[in-house]
């Protein structure tokens, strides 16, 4: 499977997917930070959409912080909370032990809330919301995000994104509207290994995109 060059031409491919939906009502991007970000930027900009960041924390395992047990996001001055069942029951992580760590990612997301300026998102309410990220992994962040914009009774929401397993794609049809991913690898790996640049970007990275 050809690798995507970059987030930007990964997001250009992404927004003819979106495109082909059809008819849209009051459309808004909203973008998973910190790699979501470029490829949202092309999304919006088909669309002729605002574009704002939903500020979105992977809650990590207790002493393996690289695996997701949940994660939180928020809109505004809502937060919702996702907890994967399957991974928390595997590791052994109790009601105690997700909350502690819960508690640290709130920490981080409060930062991120901040660097972002998520309060100046636009209405969600009756919009057409689609969320976009670079990629997933194992969908955690983004039934997070799913969850705390369904909160702000949105029209329709739309998940985006270049690249990711069959089994997270999954998870999120059950509770999104429609779910578009231009590359389903059958072998998954990584979403890294979809993208020939797949540097980091930094908050200073972000913001400059918002702009």
């Amino acid at each position: 499977m050809a690798r995507y060059s970059d987030r930007s031409a990964a997001g250009q491919v992404l927004a003819e997917a979106v495109l082909a939906l059809g008819s849209f009502t009051r459309p808004v991007v909203l973008a998973l930070p910190r790699g979501g970000v470029p490829v949202a930027v092309e999304v919006a900009a088909a669309l002729s959409a605002p574009l704002a960041v939903l500020v979105v924390r992977k809650i990590g395992a207790p002493g393996r912080p690289e695996l997701a047990i949940g994660a939180l996001a928020r809109v505004g001055s809502q937060v919702s909370t996702y907890r994967n069942p399957t991974t928390t029951a595997a590791v052994g992580v109790d009601e105690h032990a997700f909350a502690r760590a819960a508690a640290r990612a709130l920490a981080e997301l409060e930062r991120r809330d901040q660097a972002f300026g998520t309060a100046e998102a636009p209405p969600l309410e009756g919009a057409d919301v689609v969320l976009v990220d670079d990629g997933l992994a194992t969908g955690s962040t983004m039934l997070a995000a799913v969850a705390a914009v369904r909160e702000l009774k949105p029209a329709r929401v739309i998940v985006a994104v270049p690249v990711a397993p069959a089994s997270a794609l999954q998870a999120l049809r059950e509770v999104t509207d429609t779910v578009i991913c231009p590359r389903v690898p059958a072998n998954f790996i990584a979403v890294g290994l979809a993208y020939a640049n797949f540097d980091q970007l930094s908050d200073e990275d972000v913001r400059a995109l918002l702009i």
